[in-house]
């Protein structure tokens, strides 16, 4: 099983800049996926990015493409989630997903959560 913390979350102005950092441990495989998905109150959790394991390939959202980078230090086992220009439209827990999705944006697809990191941006 694949254990998932994620840490990096906190309270910023819109504008600003956050990086979130995800730990990956437990078992894994070389064709796992990692990727964000954010959840804001009463709204569905919603894809935002993800990165496979091996090579690195690169999906995003549309509502943070050019804004958010993801990237993975693999000796350390860490995926991480950049995030610039922040907008209060951006405030959500955010979780990290660990899987073999078909389809990435699919939150049914991943089988593996954290617990989550919240990220406050205010106007």
């Amino acid at each position: 099983q694949v254990q998932l913390v994620e840490s990096g979350g906190g309270l910023v102005q819109a504008g600003g800049s956050l990086t979130l950092s995800c730990a990956v441990s437990g078992r894994t495989f070389s064709s796992y996926q990692v990727g964000w998905f954010r959840q804001a109150p009463g709204k569905e959790r919603e894809f935002v990015a993800a990165i496979t394991w091996n090579a690195g390939s690169r999906y995003y959202a549309d509502s943070v493409k050019g804004r958010f980078t993801i990237s993975k230090d693999n000796a350390k086992k860490w995926v991480y989630l950049q995030m610039n220009s922040l907008k209060p439209e951006d405030t959500a827990v955010y979780f990290c997903a660990a899987g073999f999705p078909r389809t990435p944006a699919i939150e049914s697809e991943w089988s593996s959560w954290g617990r989550g990191t919240q990220v406050t941006v205010s106007s």
